[in-house]
């Protein structure tokens, strides 16, 4: 295998499962207007998404785990085009929540088995960056795949966007099949070692960390269009420009986040979640002009997703024996923290509490991260101390 070509192939999957997890945040207002539901319950279409990945990504990677991995990624890719097709053709909300829950099945599955095919083809210590590399895709498609599906929808209609998602994952299947060798077929998993594996209390607090980490992220990125509507009054353009700004930080931040992984993982860890807590905190003094949001929204951007390859290695060094899963779990760990972001960000605005309280209550998820990556490094120094006075 050539690893710069099964890195691109898998960062073109991973651009596909960016473009369609994201667009519903520039078109929620759209989406909203055309299944006649309110701003809140137009939300929880992504977080469905999310809890559909969540569930989604043990099971399908079990599932898969027996087919060789260039076969099990292109079958969760066909999962993601048909998801998106079925997504564009669906008549009314409900139909459309269940398109999406189809669509979110194969994305942990896709990550957890595609950050171990990107580990696999380089050396150790350049592991995080190859992860990184993968999850590139995801964040390039919030500087070209989400706007210009944001753009499609608010032109042509939401349907069209879904449409357009759907071409994306055939590119990809063909993509895959043209980089990775048919292989060797899969193995059976022993499911009840590697469910043990990750209920070790270190896996747990890990992938916590990423709830949280997740959740800080989609308590503001759920409602950016209406946030900035409300307290920058941006148009629809601008909102656009917004979600350029927000994936060129995203992708900055992505290959910053990995860099320093090499470096530390747990200092990684905390240094982009005190920077993200801090931001999130102090985003509503700024997002009152143009000028101010633009900067916010790419630094905020940067910092955000920085925190995704120290946090999805630090899980897959726990539990070491068991990396399929684990990854894959961990991609639905990230997805819960969006659901409960998203609930969180809802709750915010239900309460009448104001578009202002909606980052400042990402911040505190963010500072909770930080706690839990703390507490993670007390863990393992009473391990060290533990283990050298038996030794």
């Amino acid at each position: 295998m050539k690893p710069g070509r099964v890195l691109f192939a898998l960062a073109i999957g991973a651009f596909g499962i960016g473009t369609t997890e994201f667009t519903p945040m520039g078109l929620l207002p759209v989406i909203a207007e055309g299944v006649n539901a309110s701003i809140p319950s137009a939300g929880m279409l992504i977080t469905a998404y999310a809890i559909g990945v969540m569930v989604g990504a043990p099971i399908m990677t079990l599932l898969f785990s027996r087919f060789g991995k260039r076969a099990a990624l292109m079958m969760l890719m066909g999962i993601f085009t048909v998801g998106n097709l079925l997504s564009a053709l669906a008549p009314d909300y409900y139909t459309l929540l269940a398109s999406r829950l189809i669509t979110s099945l194969n994305h942990g599955a896709f990550f957890g088995l595609g950050a171990v095919v990107a580990a696999s083809v380089v050396p150790k210590d350049k592991q995080a960056s190859a992860v990184a590399t993968m999850f590139m895709g995801l964040t390039i498609a919030n500087i070209g795949g989400v706007p210009a599906a944001t753009w499609l929808g608010q032109q042509v209609g939401w349907r069209m966007a879904f449409a357009g998602t759907a071409v994306l994952g055939v590119l990809a299947i063909a993509t895959l099949w043209y980089a990775l060798p048919k292989g060797e077929r899969g193995q059976v998993p022993h499911v009840r070692r590697e469910l043990a594996v990750i209920a070790r209390p270190s896996v747990l607090l890990a992938m916590a960390t990423t709830v949280l980490g997740a959740g800080a992220m989609f308590t503001l990125y759920t409602y950016v269009a209406p946030v900035l509507a409300e307290l920058t009054g941006a148009s629809d353009a601008f909102i656009t420009l917004g979600l350029v700004l927000i994936g060129v930080g995203f992708t900055l931040g992505n290959s910053l986040g990995g860099k320093l992984a090499d470096w530390s993982l747990d200092g990684a860890a905390r240094i982009f979640l005190a920077a993200l807590a801090l931001i999130m905190l102090l985003m509503p003094l700024v997002l009152g002009s143009h000028v101010g949001a633009a900067i916010a929204l790419l630094v905020w951007g940067v910092f955000t997703f920085a925190v995704v390859p120290p946090l999805q290695m630090r899980v897959m060094i726990a539990a070491i024996e068991a990396p399929g899963l684990a990854s894959s779990i961990n991609v639905g760990a990230f997805n819960l923290g969006n659901a409960v972001g998203a609930a969180l960000g809802g709750a915010v605005i239900s309460l009448n509490l104001g578009y202002a309280a909606v980052p400042m209550a990402g911040g505190l998820l963010a500072a909770g991260g930080l706690l839990l990556v703390w507490l993670g490094g007390r863990g393992k120094a009473s391990d060290k101390a533990l283990d050298k006075a038996t030794g």
